[in-house]
């Protein structure tokens, strides 16, 4: 199979660059619901700004490749140590030529290993069919929707919901609250799998399987049909919408799954995916590795080309304001939740490694009156030496709450920009030190590599390209005002509001 590792480098950057079809018509579905000149309109019109973007600049559509997963079926005789050989030379490359973000790092040590490989890293799962030919499909599962994963054991108690038992209405009110407690931190508006039954294990793996499923495919099982349409109809209805800023659309695809368990054990595993949802797939010839056909890429092609210039266009609900660092406390007091951020200048980027840094030493820059932005982005060094952006979406900034108020407070850090907002301790910290939280929207990743004009810096970049410390020259990047100094937060509301509406589903549906 000599063209195998090329076949499975075309799978890595298609997927990586290029959303498929079903998904780019469920984005527009999205888009047409909104209304026009709302913050979910806006956001809209940035995504789909961004995946033309990617298109035309075969660049990752966001920064976040996760952690590539990949489903293979073979003919029995089929050398699968050969394919996992080339799967593995594959992902270096790519990684190399900036179409994946290195994210393989030792959980002991916290060393990146620079190229996507390590122990467990990529996912590789065979299985083994009668047909003659090979099956690849791939999934690139950002960290931010993956940490919104989440487990249920029945019966349990739910919030807002009541008592969920070890039945289709139990099942049913698992997966309206995995959907509201996702909020916006895992780049709503979302796509869900779910495996009902199984192990802990078994149950998850079930899960992310549905995910390989068509967003527009129909389910066999007739209860398990009726409840996908159930949650698709009911899940919008809770007003989380897109990046939890409010709206009519917060899911995009729900596919259910179900398998056998033992009496003692009933679990409801789910499994949250963004609206960057990079799954793809081939089918190979068995004798040659060469692709025979792509999967996921039937029907209608939407062209998001034409509305280009759109993001600039839109309306947003209140006032626009530009800044530059350095940001005086009086310009950040004046701000308000709402209020639409066009930055211009110096920003820094800092995520995990670097807030846990320095919490417990200096900074190597003056960040005094500066911006943080929470971001792991692809880079590339050219021939010179010169680094390159190449995607740099904003991560989900949650992560963070144990240090950004300390953090704000003892370096004189004025804003910082990330996306799904952050905790009551963050909230606190703005209010007494003058500071504001801006939303950006997640996965725009190239629609903001657009807004860095040039790399002028970087520092510890002992932690990885991920989490160094990058100094950015920016201009008209945009974001939400949805934390500010006046101890108003746009998340808490929507948090609020949307608990409310899950309250309405309390009732049984399902006999």
């Amino acid at each position: 199979m000599d063209k195998l590792q090329q076949s499975m480098y075309k799978l890595i950057v298609e997927t990586s660059t290029r959303l498929p079809k079903d998904v780019r018509r469920a984005v527009a579905r999205a888009k047409a619901s909104e209304s026009a000149g709302t913050r979910a309109a806006m956001s809209l019109s940035t995504i789909t700004n961004n995946i033309s973007m990617a298109d035309v600049n075969v660049s990752p559509i966001c920064q976040d490749t996760g952690l590539p997963t990949f489903k293979v079926k073979t003919p029995v005789g089929v050398n699968q140590l050969k394919i996992k050989a080339a799967i593995r030379e594959a992902i270096v490359e790519a990684t190399k030529d900036g179409k994946l973000r290195p994210n393989a790092v030792d959980s002991l040590t916290g060393k990146n290993s620079g190229d996507n490989l390590g122990e467990g890293v990529p996912v590789i799962k065979f299985e083994q069919w009668e047909k003659d030919y090979i099956d690849v499909r791939l999934i690139l599962k950002g960290g931010g929707c993956e940490n919104k994963n989440i487990q249920y054991s029945l019966p349990c108690e739910l919030e807002g919901l009541g008592r969920a038992g070890r039945d289709l209405d139990g099942i049913r009110k698992c997966i309206m609250h995995s959907v509201y407690q996702a909020q916006g931190q895992g780049c709503s508006a979302g796509f869900i799998g779910v495996g009902i039954g199984g192990d802990r294990t078994s149950g998850y793996e079930l899960a992310k399987e549905q995910l390989f499923r068509s967003v527009e495919d129909e389910n066999p099982n007739e209860d398990l049909r009726k409840l996908e349409e159930y949650v698709m109809e009911n899940a919008n209805k809770l007003g989380i919408g897109t990046m939890g800023f409010g709206g009519e659309t917060t899911l995009l695809g729900c596919k259910v799954g179900v398998m056998h368990r033992i009496p003692a054990s009933f679990f409801v595993s789910v499994a949250y995916n963004c609206w960057a949802y990079r799954r793809l797939g081939v089918t190979l010839d068995a004798q040659t590795g060469d692709i025979n056909e792509w999967l996921y890429q039937d029907g209608e092609e939407i062209d998001f080309s034409k509305e280009k210039e759109e993001v600039q266009e839109v309306k947003s609900e209140t006032r626009e304001v530009v800044l530059q660092a350095p940001i005086t406390e009086e310009q950040i007091r004046e701000l308000k939740v709402g209020d639409v951020v066009r930055i211009n200048g110096r920003m820094y980027t800092g995520r995990d490694a670097i807030h846990k840094h320095l919490s417990e030493n200096d900074v190597p820059v003056d960040l005094d009156g500066q911006i943080i932005y929470h971001c792991g982005p692809v880079m590339l060094k050219d021939e010179d030496g010169n680094w390159h952006v190449k995607a740099a979406g904003p991560t989900t900034s949650i992560r963070e709450e144990p240090y950004q108020g300390d953090i704000m407070k003892k370096f004189g850090i004025r804003a910082v920009i990330g996306k799904g907002g952050m905790g009551p301790k963050t909230l606190a910290a703005l209010k007494e030190h003058g500071g504001v939280y801006l939303n950006a929207i997640g996965g725009a990743a190239q629609y903001y590599a657009d807004c860095i004009k040039s790399v002028d810096g970087v520092d510890l970049m002992q932690f990885g390209i991920p989490e160094a410390m990058w100094h950015l020259s920016v201009e008209g990047f945009t974001a939400v005002v949805t934390m500010d100094s006046h101890g108003n937060s746009l998340h808490e509301d929507v948090d609020k509001s949307s608990l409310e509406k899950l309250e309405q589903f309390k009732e049984r549906v399902f006999a």
